[in-house]
């Protein structure tokens, strides 16, 4: 920034000797600004100052500097970094997994009940702790244990080829963009051409994204890496908006970590810093877009939440809506179901139960859009926020459908995932004298390239090789949500 940006913030009658409040503030924010945009050099503005400053008011502007810097969480030797504590990331990880469990469960009985059309609160089901554990039997969970187990088994960097292999083996019954996904790994179609327009007949579905919170769960600050693992698994069965939907959850969780529940404006930048994640031009993007507008940034008079219902119904949700992508049908493209998740999170005011029945009343995939809405939401939250009231009757002991990982065992394999990525991604891990940490870097927001899946970018036409082709135990199914026939 050239000096003369600083000149609106000091104003002309800043040229005086300084005073003991107010010029010291401005120096302090000044200096943290000129820090965060990498310009830590002298600047001539900031140089008259400092040299009018008595050596008492000199010491307490850089002891304020420092105590700005530090509570903001940059590192003097580099870039800047965020520290969480371990014992923190396991409460909001944890925390997480309750969140999507609780939300799945709870919005089960009413999916796809109704499309385009509002559940009554008075409709909606009663919450009883005994309904936890049929997660670990709902495909919104066991998908993404597939692809944990992938990165356990191959390390981060598992190709995408490798995923498509162990996602084919799978025998978990499965639908729209998932089962096409799996039928074209099955045929032989290596991904990334197993998601593309030309093999895949419905890229757009909602699949990813009700399985990609996993990305952003182990990636906690680090949203370029789940952007990366929505390109080593999203890109077998979903394209375009569909991938980036995805791409976009995953981001909510990455920052989750690092907001609490105080205020509106937590929810809202979580949703502003995951949009930078995804291609602007994107459809996906102007339905989050819009439906921050409908919010009106927490501001009162906000639109209340039925009525930004409506909005999004009426521009994303009709079979006629130029919104609408290459779907299975149009009450699961992603866009209209992820406003549904933006419009339980945001008009959810930080509150369990209002979160998931607002996500749930919107219709629609109502029970994977309350586990998005709430898994985002328990991460800022943490685990200790969920009482016996949702957790009272988790059974430990039980194993996730197609997985060897019982609860215990996922919180390990998370965390375990989760060290290797914040080094991968050039953190660390310390430790002092409140306990062991991680030092995470801040990162510059990248996206995967743009594609539309009514106007497809080139196909690859990736195939397996034959030996690869030994590797796939089981045929192509005839219909969705059908057994799994063995070779």
């Amino acid at each position: 920034m050239h000096i003369t940006g600083f000149h609106f913030f000091w104003g002309k009658s800043s040229r005086k000797k300084w005073d003991k409040g107010g010029d010291l503030i401005r120096l302090c924010v000044t200096t943290y600004m000129c820090y965060n945009l990498r310009h830590l050099k002298p600047i001539k503005e900031m140089e008259y100052h400092m040299s009018n400053m008595s050596s008492a008011a000199m010491r307490g502007a850089f002891a304020a500097t420092a105590l700005v810097l530090l509570t903001l969480g940059t590192s003097v030797a580099g870039a800047a970094e965020r520290k969480l504590y371990v014992a923190d990331f396991r409460d909001k990880m944890e925390g997480a997994w309750i969140g999507q469990c609780v939300g799945v469960q709870y919005g089960l009985p009413t999916e796809f009940q109704k499309t385009c059309e509002l559940w009554s609160f008075d409709e909606l089901p009663v919450w009883k702790p005994d309904m936890f554990n049929g997660a670990l039997d709902n495909d919104d969970l066991y998908v993404e244990l597939t692809f944990i187990r992938s990165l356990e088994q191959y390390g981060l960097d598992v190709s995408v080829r490798q995923a498509g292999i162990d996602f084919a083996n799978t025998t978990y019954p499965l639908w729209c963009a998932n089962f096409n996904g799996r039928n074209c790994l099955r045929k032989g179609i290596a991904p990334p051409a197993s998601s593309h327009p030309k093999y895949h007949a419905s890229p757009d579905d909602i699949d990813y994204q009700i399985e990609a919170d996993f990305s952003g769960i182990i990636s906690p600050g680090l949203p370029n890496r789940a952007v990366r693992l929505g390109e080593q698994f999203g890109r077998i069965m979903n394209y375009g908006d569909g991938l980036y939907a995805g791409q976009f959850i995953g981001a909510m969780y990455a920052e989750a970590y690092f907001r609490g529940c105080r205020s509106w404006k937590e929810r809202v930048a979580i949703v502003k810093e995951a949009l930078k994640s995804i291609p602007a031009e994107s459809k996906y993007a102007q339905m989050v877009r819009d439906v921050l507008s409908w919010y009106n940034g927490g501001y009162r008079p906000a639109l209340a939440w039925h009525k930004a219902w409506e909005k999004a119904v009426e521009k994303y949700g009709r079979k006629d809506s130029p919104m609408l992508g290459k779907v299975s049908s149009h009450g699961i493209d992603v866009k209209i179901n992820g406003a549904f998740i933006l419009i339980g999170y945001l008009w959810g005011e930080g509150d369990i139960e209002k979160t998931m029945k607002v996500a749930t009343a919107c219709g629609n995939d109502s029970d994977c859009n309350p586990a998005n809405a709430l898994g985002i939401l328990g991460c800022q939250l943490g685990a200790k926020a969920f009482g016996p009231k949702y957790v009272g009757e988790l059974d430990r002991g039980k194993t996730f459908a197609s997985s060897p990982y019982k609860w215990d065992d996922l919180i390990a394999v998370s965390e375990k995932l989760a060290r290797q990525i914040v080094v991968a991604e050039g953190g660390s891990i310390g430790r002092d004298e409140k306990g062991e940490y991680f030092l995470i870097p801040v990162q510059e927001s990248k996206t995967s390239a743009f594609f539309d899946s009514l106007k497809p970018g080139p196909c690859g036409g990736e195939r397996y090789t034959e030996e690869e082709m030994k590797r796939i135990l089981y045929k192509p199914q005839d219909r969705s949500g059908s057994a799994s026939e063995k070779k």
